[in-house]
């Protein structure tokens, strides 16, 4: 059943998403009289000055359209408000959590963003507006992955946390930063994801990271591979992640106004816990003492060369793919991009990255070496008084607000789905249904 609602969500969700995209294709088209990317493109500059009368306001047509395309964006990439979906696709099997909501679908969004750049650029409210999100979201999933406790959901919150980054690249019009960390981001998250599966096969199908611990030795290579994948996503230096996301952040920094450093700031702590969560769940899958079932961790063992090759192609790509392709994608004077991506000579902010203080590009990774390194103390050494904070009254409040991440879906299902079942059942059903197409059709003809 859990699986049902997890792909109604799914849907359902989306749709909303895709509704707001509909409606900028169609404000597209009663604009410029076309949906040729080309030709939209190329007139956006002459209605810069047009605006559109929603009731009362007068709003520039320019912004409606990237707003509108932006929260098709938000449904797509599981931006904060829109998210809700991601986490409980997780009930797929992992090759589907893999393939599309690591490497391909969940990136559609940011795709959109970087294509469209010739539209966002004209709207600095549309690109205010895509920083803000894009920040929330990489603090939001960042803190939520951190008392998750099902292997794929804290994947899944870290690739919300990612696309977060993705996205407020493209609103600091670094939309080349954007697709370089998407296409990063594909191989290591998809090697945490098949990894996550190697060890879920090999424990029974159990996805209860509780119930693990102790499977160093008995899957080498799993642990291999999660390490390498855990590395690559916190940005350690020199692995995949590390080259687009430290661009990311040193891009915000280097922008110089509120919006940015708000972005800046809260990107680097959302890597502070993305350290935390990622050596929480190495240490509570591998290396703490054997919390499950006796049998089922005796009888752990590695997948076969079919479940082990892709992964092994993975960990290569998570390793060296960012170091090989940063020149391409984001070297100076790069033709890599030719015509495709559009940016105001004002809003460039690349070239300012080289003069910004040495601080502030350390910053992201002495955060970094701290989460992992507080993670790995407290579940090493310190887990007894760890339990006794988290039964203090204060830290309890701030541990379940987490948990149950930050009470999004109970806000959803409380004030939204159940008031529109009310409604549809007091209105359309009993009023409508049974009462005035009953009494003028079948009751009506039959009296």
């Amino acid at each position: 059943m859990r699986y049902h609602g997890a792909a109604i969500k799914a849907m359902l969700v989306n749709r909303i998403g895709d509704f707001a995209l509909l409606l900028a294709i169609f404000s597209i088209y009663c604009t410029f009289n076309s949906l040729d990317y080309d030709i939209v493109f190329t007139l956006v500059p002459l209605f810069t000055d047009y605006n559109i009368v929603i009731g009362t306001m007068q709003l520039p047509i320019i912004d409606v359209i990237c707003i509108l395309l932006f929260i098709g964006a938000m449904g797509k990439s599981a931006q904060i408000g829109l998210h809700s979906w991601l986490p409980d696709a997780m009930e797929g099997p992992t090759p589907v959590s893999a393939l599309i909501h690591a490497a391909t679908m969940v990136t559609a969004g940011v795709f959109l963003l970087a294509r469209c750049s010739f539209l966002f650029e004209f709207s600095a409210t549309a690109l205010n507006f895509v920083l803000f999100i894009g920040s929330i979201t990489a603090i939001f999933a960042a803190t939520t992955g951190l008392f998750q406790n099902d292997m794929k959901k804290v994947i899944a919150y870290s690739t919300c946390s990612q696309l977060g980054y993705m996205v407020f690249a493209c609103g600091l019009s670094g939309y080349q930063l954007g697709v370089f960390h998407l296409s990063n981001h594909a191989f290591f998250k998809a090697l945490l994801f098949l990894g996550a599966g190697s060890v879920i096969h090999a424990v029974a199908d159990e996805q209860d990271m509780r119930k693990m611990g102790g499977l160093q030795k008995l899957l080498p290579f799993s642990y291999a591979i999660m390490l390498i994948g855990s590395l690559a996503l916190m940005g350690f230096p020199f692995l995949t992640g590390f080259y687009s996301k430290d661009a990311i952040l040193e891009l915000a920094f280097a922008q110089y106004t509120i919006g940015s450093h708000f972005a800046y700031y809260l990107g680097c702590f959302a890597a502070f816990f993305t350290a935390f969560y990622s050596v929480r769940l190495l240490f509570l899958v591998f290396l703490a003492k054997p919390n499950g079932n006796r049998k089922t961790i005796l009888n752990a063992h590695e997948g076969s060369w079919e479940i082990g090759f892709p992964l092994f192609i993975l960990s290569i790509f998570s390793v060296l793919i960012g170091f090989l392709t940063k020149e391409i994608f984001i070297g100076f004077g790069t033709k890599f991009w030719g015509n495709a991506i559009f940016i105001m000579p004002q809003n460039y902010g690349l070239a300012d990255i080289e003069f910004i203080s040495l601080f502030a590009k350390l910053f992201p990774l002495i955060l970094t070496i701290l989460g992992s390194t507080l993670a790995y103390i407290l579940y090493s050494f310190e887990l007894n008084s760890f339990f006794l904070l988290k039964q203090k009254s204060a830290f309890k409040y701030i541990y379940t607000f987490i948990n149950k991440k930050w009470y999004f879906d109970r806000f959803y299902n409380q004030f939204i789905a159940q008031n529109i079942l009310n409604l549809s059942y007091e209105f359309s059903y009993k009023d409508i249904d049974r009462g005035i197409l009953e009494k003028v059709g079948p009751f009506g003809i039959v009296k």
